[in-house]
């Protein structure tokens, strides 16, 4: 089968690939799969060599495995990851800080190709079946918006509070459409991207952006703010990105961490002591907030499709990857269909 793969730094090839084999997981016909911010990382450093990526996917079941719920030809999305579901953390309801989940996750392992490949394996305890009411592309964006939602839930947003989103990505978007979801009175976005910090304005999830390039950006947050954000919500994994985002959350206040720094950052540690913030991190998602997210898309509570900008073909790939990593372009969501 045909898939799009990892050859080196900033460059794909499409190969082919031996099928997945099935034993009790749910053999998966890919029908469209999203390109994540994670994703963007890889391809920037080209590591690992033959990796083919995409966790977020909307497909059609060939082989239910042990799933006796599951037929051919139902539509399904999935959680990607591999709990142990015997840890502390699987047990508390927390399967995304398990230490195993990572390790055979769908697209993030080079033992379980994702969906930038024909045909997938899932495991089936992680298998949710796709309600009619959802598109194919909508299905392909639960993944990211439960992203999104847990970090709004470990930053508690209450009516009227105030909230900086600092990183313009999809992850950055939903985190802000959530927030104003919850009842923020005040929500902007951060962005060194023009056209990305505009387009959270336009398309409604943001009320201001803030140019995180222009010199006096940290003056004109504390003062339309009277000292700072009630809470800030990092979504870029940076030095600056994170130093920014103690700077500008007000004393007392909470920073969430959702960006993925791939290696040692350096921050001022001392204004988090000093103003006494709450800093936490955020990863993936619970498993209800991912059935949650399906949910709000299948009630038309929350409407996803509004950010995504490109649905392209395997041959295009190469360049929807270069459009989201240039610094430029307006896009913050592309949709892969291997059928196009």
């Amino acid at each position: 089968m045909r898939a799009v793969a990892l050859k080196g730094k900033r460059e794909f090839e499409i190969k082919e690939i031996e099928e997945p084999i099935n034993d009790n997981d749910v053999i998966v016909k890919v029908l469209k799969a999203g390109i994540c911010g994670s994703d963007l990382h890889y391809f920037e450093i080209g590591d690992p060599i033959g990796l083919v990526m995409g966790h977020e996917f909307c497909g059609q079941v060939i082989n239910p495995g042990n799933r006796n719920d599951l037929k051919v030809g139902d539509r399904v999305t999935a959680l990607p990851i591999s709990p142990c579901l015997n840890c502390s953390a699987c047990l508390s309801g927390n399967p995304q800080y398990c230490k195993s989940t990572w390790t055979k996750a769908v697209g993030l392992s080079l033992d379980n190709p994702g969906a930038l490949a024909e045909i997938i394996k899932v495991r089936s305890d992680m298998v949710l079946k796709v309600p009619d009411s959802v598109s194919d592309e909508e299905a392909a964006m639960v993944e990211p918006t439960a992203v999104a939602l847990h970090g709004i839930h470990l930053a508690d947003v209450k009516v009227g509070s105030k909230v900086l989103i600092i990183g313009g990505g999809i992850i950055g978007l939903m985190s802000a459409m959530f927030a104003k979801k919850e009842g923020a009175s005040f929500v902007a976005v951060s962005e060194t991207n023009k056209k990305r910090g505009e387009k959270a304005i336009s398309l409604g999830v943001a009320d201001k952006y803030y140019d995180a390039t222009r010199e006096g950006m940290i003056n004109e947050v504390l003062a339309d703010t009277n000292g700072g954000f009630d809470i800030v919500i990092e979504c870029c994994g940076n030095s600056s990105a994170v130093t920014s985002s103690l700077i500008t959350v007000r004393p007392g206040g909470t920073v969430i961490l959702v960006g993925v720094a791939t290696g040692p950052i350096s921050i001022p540690t001392v204004v988090a002591v000093m103003n006494e913030l709450t800093v936490k991190g955020a990863i993936a998602y619970t498993k209800e907030e991912f059935k949650t997210c399906l949910d709000l898309i299948a009630n038309k509570q929350i409407e996803v499709m509004k950010f995504v900008d490109d649905i392209v073909s395997y041959t295009e790939v190469q360049k929807a990857y270069e459009r989201l990593t240039s610094g430029t372009d307006e896009a913050v969501k592309i949709l892969v269909d291997p059928n196009k």
